[in-house]
Order: C-alpha cells, then structure tokens, then sequence
C-alpha cells in the first residue's frame, strides 16, 4: 500500500476563484474552434448508449470543464474523442479535420494527450522511464521535453530514478500529467484529475492544470470536484444522462441557482 500523500510542496490553498477577476476567456471575436464533438451517440455495449447527441466546442487557449452526477457520461465523452470506445453518430473534429474514430496514436502524433482517471503510469518503471514512454513516437525530443516538465513539476526532476509504484497518489498523478505532456499536445483531456487525492493534492493539481493552460495547452477536464473545476475553467459543461444539461462560463455556472441546486450543492451556497 502507498503512504497517503505527502503536503504538497509548492500548492496554496485556495478558496477563491483561480480565474482572476477580468480575465477574458479564449474564443471569442470569430476564433476558429479547435475542437468540437458534435451530437455524439457512444456507449460501451451494443444497443446501450450512454451518451445520447453530447455536444463540446473547444477554443485555442481554453480550460474546459465537464462536470455532473456519476454515470451522466463525463469519462465517456473523453473516451470517446480520444478513440477508446467506438462513436455511434456524430463527429469530433479537430483543426477542421475529422478525427473520428481514429487510432489513439494517431491522435497523439496529432496532438491530443489523454490522461485516464485509473492505472495512468507504469508503476514499476522509474519516474524518467514513465516519461520517456511518453514520447516512444519522438524519442530525440526527451531532452527538450523532458526540462519543460521538470519547470513545471520540479518533483520530477529531484525522484528521476524513483519507481513510480513508490509515489503517493498526487504524485503518481502529477507523473501522469507530465507524460501526456511529453509528446508537446496542443489539446489535453484529463479524466477526474484530483479524484482520490488529499485536499492539499487536490489544490496542487489544480494549480498545475492552470499553469499548463498558461503555457499554451488547451484543456478539457471531466472533474467530480465541481465547485473547483468551475472555479479555474473558462467555460463548463454540464452533463446529464448522456446530454448538455447547461453550458455558461465557470463563473456563471457557479452562480447558477438551478446548477447549484442540482448539481453543485450547499457547498456552493456558501461561495
């Protein structure tokens, strides 16, 4: 069993939005979509849907959140735009070129990096041989790579050789997210990034979604933390039973009588 996770090292908690106050959000003035999934229909069996025509645009630049109950179809949605489950109707597209339904590999040498909720690094390999995993289609590129995410996750660089099965959870995930990053994407989709963490690991990861942001990656992130995805992203999604519930900048959405009802609950009451 791993020890819990450690405080994080450089994460100030914070209960105020990490979306300052003024900041515009990417996409407006007739900005091309970087990607949009348009009426998807996905499911894992035959005949059972679970998304039901689910609809996402994604601007240069943006930090998306998707949020809702469990089995609204959150994780599917990724899933399904980044090739791991078959699409049933509909399209994704990405730059104006279909992208549906093509190999995960593909997608990444396109550049679209996926990090799963479960199982996301190779537990018996070192931290350094996770991330050279993570560019196995440009392996000369290591290097270069390898210092833009040791900026970001200066952990990193100090437990190179350390096995990654010895981490704690946040910084198992924190070794997931850089791998993703190691291919240099354009488009990130992190599936429930904070999920199991410690609140002090939760803030870290947050933090880092935004800097990674920053650094000129846009983002989808599915979260079951809400309240906080909202929080950092530009806009959000609401999903329920396979289908938009609400869409609104996160701002709006955290204010949202009827999303804080449903979806957000007292904690957001108290925002």
């Amino acid at each position: 069993m791993n020890d819990p996770d450690p405080p994080a090292p450089s994460a100030e908690r914070s209960e105020g939005p990490v979306v300052e106050e003024g900041e515009a959000a990417p996409g407006g003035d007739g900005l091309v979509p970087q990607l949009i999934a348009s009426e998807v229909v996905a499911g894992y069996v035959p005949e059972v849907n679970i998304l039901n025509g689910c609809n996402l645009t994604l601007y240069p630049g943006e930090l998306v959140g998707v949020i809702g109950p469990n089995g609204a179809g959150k994780s599917t949605l990724l899933k399904a735009m980044f090739g791991l489950i078959p699409v049933r109707s509909g399209t994704v597209t990405m730059g104006g070129d279909e992208i549906t339904g093509l190999k995960t590999h593909d997608l990444v040498a396109k550049g679209v990096g996926y990090v799963p909720q479960n199982n996301n690094v190779f537990p018996r390999l070192t931290v350094e041989e996770n991330l050279e995993m993570g560019v196995y289609q440009k392996p000369a590129s290591f290097t270069e790579r390898f210092e833009f995410v040791v900026e970001l996750f200066p952990m990193l660089g100090e437990r190179r050789k350390q096995r990654a099965g010895s981490l704690s959870g946040g910084e198992r995930q924190m070794v997931a997210m850089a791998r993703a990053l190691m291919m240099d994407p354009s488009v990130l989709l992190l599936d429930e990034p904070s999920a199991g963490l410690s609140p002090l690991y939760q803030d870290e990861v947050f933090i880092r979604c935004r800097q990674i942001n920053r650094a000129g990656v846009s983002i989808i992130m599915v979260e079951q933390n809400a309240r906080r995805c909202l929080q950092i992203c530009h806009r959000g999604y609401v999903l329920d039973q396979g289908a938009n519930a609400y869409t609104g900048t996160g701002d709006d959405l955290l204010g949202d009588p009827k999303v804080i009802e449903l979806y957000l609950g007292t904690l957001a009451k108290a925002r």
